[in-house]
């Protein structure tokens, strides 16, 4: 039963910590930092997203938005679309243009999701 109670104990023991590595040195660390974080990747689609952003907000204002003010009369550019409660003036209309542009944004990407998935890119 001793010699269980050993084989217990030396079980338990941590081992001893390893040696830690020298410093890489500036450099060196920068670039596990690139590689680890997968920075370039990064910086590709924030750039990607920005411009396919830019693309997106000019179909709603300049193709979107004049076919909605073709189907409600009264609606010929919602961009204009304010609405005046004594000095303070609201600008609706270029809220709702960036709420249609957000949810149009959020669709695409949702469905650049679901493609990428299916192809079995990460």
């Amino acid at each position: 039963m001793l010699k269980e109670l050993t084989k217990i104990r030396e079980l338990l023991t941590p081992a001893p910590a390893l040696p830690s590595a020298p410093p890489k040195g500036l450099w060196n660390e920068f670039k596990d930092f690139v590689s680890k974080y997968k920075v370039m990747g990064l910086a590709v689609a924030f750039i990607i997203g920005l411009y396919l952003g830019a693309v997106i907000q000019s179909l709603v204002a300049d193709l979107l938005m004049p076919v909605i003010g073709l189907a409600i009369p009264g609606l010929a550019d919602l961009t204009t679309l304010t609405y005046a409660v004594g000095e303070q003036v609201f600008g609706i209309g270029n809220f709702l243009v960036a709420l249609i542009t957000f949810i149009i944004v959020a669709f695409v990407i949702f469905i650049l999701v679901k493609v990428t998935k299916r192809w079995g890119i990460e």
